[in-house]
């Protein structure tokens, strides 16, 4: 093998091993095994208390643009005019929205409130924080900027006297 098929080789398998891609591809099974679940929930729950509200089958709901608007009575396709499907877009934005209910209700809603009781459970750092960088040079600045004003001399420090400062005006 060629030194540039060899880097390709070793530049795909880096590819595949780094960790984004493992995790989409447990994402994806997970996700798939998760399908089942929301609609098994919306087709043995959800489904049957909308049904009993109203219609199971909306996609029978129609207008025609035109003014000649035939079917044929035997198969239901439709012969002459235009026709508006308009019950089959609202099926699946409700089962859309459904399904986004069953998920958040049922799966994100539980996994957040879990997830803030555990943040909750850590122990709490009473520790004051520390000053930043730019926190202790504003502080600095701050002083020097009222020392200049205010007196001619800087303090003396732990170790001894650090001198005086004069003044130019």
């Amino acid at each position: 093998m060629s030194t540039e098929k060899r880097s390709v080789l070793a530049g795909f398998r880096e590819f595949l091993m780094r960790g984004n891609v493992v995790e989409l591809a447990v994402a994806v099974v997970v996700g798939a095994a998760f399908t089942n679940i929301v609609n098994a929930v919306v087709k043995g729950v959800i489904s049957p208390i909308v049904g009993a509200l109203g219609s199971q089958n909306l996609d029978h709901y129609q207008s025609c643009l035109t003014a000649t608007c035939a079917k044929d009575p035997k198969t239901g396709a439709f012969t002459d005019g235009i026709y508006i499907l308009w019950g089959s877009v609202l099926s699946a934005a409700l089962t859309f929205l459904i399904t986004a209910a069953v998920v958040y209700f049922l799966m994100i809603l539980p996994m957040n409130k879990w997830k803030e009781r555990q943040e909750a459970k850590k122990p709490v750092d009473d520790a004051p924080a520390s000053q930043t960088e730019v926190e202790l040079l504003t502080e600095i600045r701050d002083a020097l900027i009222a020392q200049r004003a205010g007196s001619p001399t800087l303090p003396s420090s732990a170790s001894g006297t650090i001198g005086s400062q004069k003044t130019h005006e």
